[in-house]
């Protein structure tokens, strides 16, 4: 009897530590959304929109081997027009022949138009923490913030665009690797997280509309801006599979897909993230 006391005592002290840290956990969650709160009402205190800016800059300046700017860079709704061509992004591009979301259409230009070298170009691509993200990326920012305010909108009519679309689907519900990982290990249910970090429910529209228009954003805990290439790899690494390249048919299949399922969501392009 003095057993099954002590192990009752014991089970209804762990039950309690457990409340405890739950009700801790949700109470510091409300304190960092309130911060994430004060950042959105506040437009001008988000630094991404620094690097929206040089992203400007960027696609107005003759750069590359060639001395030419962007402004000639077609991003589906003609030669150098950038509003609204985020929203209406995966989408086919009969010149390159193949599917492409923003920064694949972006290396694309930058190779095509200014003469820089492909390899170049997707050679450690990415900033780490404390870094300025690096050109692309803040030409992929630029771009996505002249969408800010619309809606994610692209058709996915062509039929390499419903390849892409349904390879998408199939690379985010594959599990691989060494922990037999699939982005629906961490994405496919509601209610899911990270420590503190909620946990997008991406396999359902209503879920995916709530946070694939925020990317590109500016990430608090690493100082820089994460682009949506950018998000997939270090995805990627979390599930120790092998780096994807930037702009590759994976990468952008996978953002196809999710694009497609957050299809109608509001774009709030650079986005604030923890």
């Amino acid at each position: 009897m003095k057993l099954a006391r002590i192990m009752l005592l014991a089970v209804g002290m762990a039950a309690a530590v457990s409340l405890t840290a739950a009700a801790q956990d949700a109470d510091t969650e409300k304190g960092i959304e309130k911060y994430r709160q004060m950042l959105r009402e506040d437009p001008w205190s988000n630094p991404g929109l620094l690097d929206a800016d040089r992203g400007e800059t960027l696609w107005k300046t003759p750069r590359g081997p060639n001395k030419v700017s962007l402004e000639k860079c077609d991003l589906g709704k003609g030669p150098g027009k950038v509003d609204g061509a985020f929203a209406e992004m995966p989408r086919f591009f009969a010149d390159a022949g193949r599917v492409m979301d923003l920064e694949a259409r972006l290396l694309w230009c930058q190779e095509k138009l200014q003469g820089f070298a492909h390899a170049d170009l997707i050679k450690r691509p990415h900033p780490g923490g404390g870094q300025p993200v690096k050109d692309t990326g803040a030409l992929a920012t630029y771009v996505a913030s002249k969408s800010s305010g619309m809606k994610l909108s692209a058709k996915f009519a062509h039929p390499k665009e419903k390849e892409s679309v349904a390879l998408g689907e199939e690379l985010f519900n594959r599990r691989s690797g060494p922990f037999d990982f699939a982005c629906a290990t961490c994405h496919a249910e509601a209610g899911k997280r990270i420590r503190l970090q909620p946990l997008g429910f991406l396999a359902s529209p209503e879920g995916a509309k709530k946070v694939v228009g925020e990317w590109p954003a500016y990430r608090v805990s690493t100082t820089n801006v994460m682009t949506m290439q950018h998000r997939l790899v270090d995805c990627y690494w979390q599930m120790r599979l092998p780096e994807p390249e930037m702009g590759s048919e994976l990468t952008v299949a996978l953002i196809s897909f999710l694009t497609k399922q957050a299809s109608g969501g509001q774009i709030s392009a650079p986005g604030l993230k923890r």
